[in-house]
């Protein structure tokens, strides 16, 4: 069988051996406290809700590993204490032992394979195509000659360099600075289309959907679309210490039975296809295929296939 050249094959790995200067289970024994870092505005994958509770589909499968851990460690009064983190300090804060537990948007790459642990993948993020829906741009061959937006300090000019499906030099770029400039320039009809991943396209069509404002604030489905095959594939997964195997491989069975016994699949339907909390709409992106078939045999490592 041939695979696409974004293919991950997921193997199975070993934790590595564990230090004593970082032993996780001794501090969580000690403290009665699992620390777990979040992010703030990834929704829906990790964010913070109107009344400063971290949430999402990363933190639901987070808290079912907690709950596993007080019942394999007999740890009933367990408390979890929350970290919040960005780009820019993730890395570090786990490196260091500030936080158990990263339940945000980490891709995972072999630099960071080096640095940290990674769970299960439970999400592949890809770069789509945000255009509407009246557009004649239904792949990436057809934003030849077209004026296309990114997002400024994302990874889609990388993605789309390395890839063999896009000419660069035939494509009229500029940047946004933030995802409610994305939304404006598209709504202007400023850009004809937006390449971004599947998460930030979601969330720029939640911003439009929630907007205050009346022009933004359409229905999504009458003018937007999603297109093109996804590029540039990437596992996001729970993340840990490099010395925390133990809290790893405890994290990788509860994932994996979660995904066997098909309740990871729920709780997929209700983060990406059914109405978010406060209000905000559906994002209605359904599972992705890598996901699909790598429920069928969970495994813990991605190897990059180019």
């Amino acid at each position: 069988m041939k695979f696409p050249w974004f293919f991950c094959i997921l193997v199975l790995s070993l934790g590595g051996p564990r230090s004593a200067l970082a032993d996780s289970l001794q501090q969580i024994k000690a403290t009665q406290t699992l620390v777990v870092a979040h992010r703030e505005a990834v929704l829906p994958l990790s964010f913070v809700s109107t009344e400063f509770k971290p949430q999402g589909y990363m933190l639901e499968v987070c808290h079912k590993v907690i709950d596993r851990i007080k019942r394999d460690w007999k740890l009933p009064q367990l408390k979890t204490s929350y970290l919040q983190v960005s780009p820019a300090n993730r890395m570090a804060t786990m490196m260091e032992g500030r936080a158990q537990i990263e339940c945000g948007s980490t891709a995972v790459t072999r630099e960071r394979q080096q640095q940290v642990l990674f769970s299960i993948p439970l999400f592949f993020n890809a770069q789509r195509i945000l255009t509407n829906k009246q557009s004649a741009i239904k792949n990436w061959t057809d934003l030849s000659n077209r004026r296309v937006m990114v997002l400024r300090g994302s990874n889609t000019m990388t993605v789309l360099r390395e890839s063999q499906r896009v000419a660069l030099r035939e494509l009229i770029f500029s940047e946004a600075a933030s995802l409610a400039d994305a939304a404006k320039a598209l709504d202007a009809k400023q850009v004809d289309a937006i390449v971004a991943d599947e998460i930030s396209i979601a969330q720029i069509q939640n911003l439009m959907a929630t907007s205050t404002d009346k022009v933004l604030n359409k229905t999504i489905d009458d003018r937007w679309i999603v297109t093109a095959d996804g590029i540039g594939q990437e596992a996001i997964a729970l993340m840990f210490n490099k010395e925390d195997s133990q809290l790893k491989t405890i994290a990788d069975k509860e994932i994996a039975r979660l995904m066997v016994e098909g309740e990871l699949t729920k709780i997929y339907d209700k983060w990406f296809m059914q109405g978010l909390p406060e209000g905000r709409p559906a994002l209605n992106l359904p599972m992705s295929f890598l996901l699909r078939d790598s429920m069928r045999v969970p495994s813990d490592k991605v190897l990059f296939l180019k």
